[in-house]
Order: structure tokens, then C-alpha cells, then sequence
């Protein structure tokens, strides 16, 4: 641990963005969390934020490092950029582009400005994100390569050294799914199952072994795939 660090983590209440939160907290001295608004169709997961906050902060001793939550209101603004099917009713499907209608153009770079302005206010060196390139749907916003840019962006721009930190950056579903056990045992793993959102649809009525959501997008695609991998190499 580094007793003196300090972090915000990018904070959806998703499988993600919450095994980032345990890492930032079992790493930091003081751990603050962002969440966006903007116009997300899957907008239930704003829902879930306070519900898996306060339950990650039960965890272990994280509550003591577990400081303010954020939330920027982005408003409509990036789905009047462009309809997708993250910001309106259009199919998920993959573009003549070679993108999935799901990407968002922009989207992670506006969120690491956001973040960065919040952290110049609030004193944090370290923003921590769950992008990732290895289990992910194709989002050129994801790249490691994009994420080392935005870093020298908004030090060149802020005149800080912030450090951009994505602790999935390189791990698939499975070992996410196995992180999370490393860092919080069964209970931060049944948080997940319980209370985060990933499904792009923003279904939360059907139950299955790896969480509530539609089951067929991509993101229900990999997060369930994920877990039955976990689960097989754990046999």
C-alpha cells in the first residue's frame, strides 16, 4: 500500500469499474470516485453506484480510504454527437466501419479531461480506469496506446504528472472475475454478481450465475463468458 497516494477512480458500478475501486482501495490512502451521465440507454447503472459504493466500503477496512463520489452530467451531449446504440434504441450490431454500433466516439477521452479537472481540484495524482484491450468490443478508446496519449495530453495540458492507471488493461473476463477474489474474497465476487450493471440494454430482471442483465448483448456476451471460464479453471 501507499500510504501517502491518493486516487479517483472512473466509477460506473460495473464489474470494471468496481474491481478497479477494490484495487484502488487496497492500494491507496485516499480513494475518490467519478461517474458520468450522458444519456447512457443503460442509465440504471447510475442507480447501482451508491448501492456497490457502500457495499465495496464494508469490505476489509476500505471504508476509512473511501472518500467523496462525483457525478459530471454530461447531459445529452454525446449522444447528439452521433446515434449509437449505447445513447439511443438502434441495434447493436457492427458497422460497415468495422466498430460496433455500441462505441461511443469520444467517450473515454472526454471522461479522462473530466477526471483530470476533477483531480487537479481535488489533489489526486492517480486516475485509475477499467479499460482493456485483451476481453473488450473493439473500442479504439481502450487501447493501451490511447490511454499512454491521454496521459501525456493531460500532463502537457494541466501541468501535473498524473498517472493514468488501467489495471485490466491486460487481463480478459476471467482473470477480472479472478482479481477480484484475489482482492476481496467471495463476498467482493458475489458484490459484483448482485449489484454491478454491465448489460448494454439496461436489463435488470433476468438473473443469471454471473449477474442481472439481458444476456445476449456483448457486454452480457463477455461478462458471462468470463465467468464461466473463472469457474472451469477454478475446478
Amino acid at each position: 500500500m501507499r500510504h501517502n497516494e491518493s486516487a479517483l477512480v472512473l466509477f460506473s458500478g460495473g464489474q470494471d469499474s468496481t474491481t478497479c475501486l477494490a484495487w484502488a482501495l487496497s492500494r491507496y490512502a485516499r480513494v475518490e470516485t467519478v461517474g458520468f451521465a450522458y444519456g447512457q440507454r443503460h442509465a440504471v447503472e447510475l442507480d447501482c453506484r451508491g448501492p456497490v459504493r457502500e457495499g465495496v466500503a464494508d469490505l476489509l477496512d476500505w471504508g476509512e480510504r473511501l472518500g467523496e463520489d462525483h457525478v459530471v452530467d454530461l447531459g445529452a451531449s454525446l449522444a447528439a454527437l452521433g446515434a449509437t446504440a449505447l445513447t439511443t434504441e438502434a441495434e447493436i450490431r457492427m458497422n460497415a466501419d468495422g466498430l460496433p454500433s455500441t462505441f461511443v466516439p469520444g467517450r473515454n477521452l472526454i471522461f479522462l479531461a473530466y477526471a483530470a479537472a476533477i483531480a487537479c481540484r481535488r489533489d489526486l495524482r492517480r486516475i485509475v480506469a477499467g479499460m482493456c484491450e485483451t476481453d473488450y468490443s473493439g473500442y479504439p478508446d481502450c487501447r493501451d496506446d490511447t490511454l499512454k496519449a491521454m496521459q501525456l495530453a493531460l500532463n502537457l495540458g494541466m501541468a501535473r504528472r498524473f498517472v493514468v492507471e488501467t489495471p485490466l488493461m491486460w487481463l480478459d473476463k476471467a482473470a477480472t472475475w479472478e482479481l477480484a477474489e484475489e482482492l476481496g474474497g467471495a463476498p467482493l465476487v458475489e458484490l459484483i454478481v448482485e449489484r454491478t450493471h454491465t448489460c448494454y440494454l439496461g436489463d435488470r430482471e433476468h438473473r443469471h450465475d454471473w449477474g442481472l442483465g439481458c444476456g445476449t448483448c456483448p457486454a452480457c456476451a463477455l461478462r458471462a463468458a468470463g465467468w464461466q471460464r473463472w469457474r472451469e479453471e477454478r475446478l
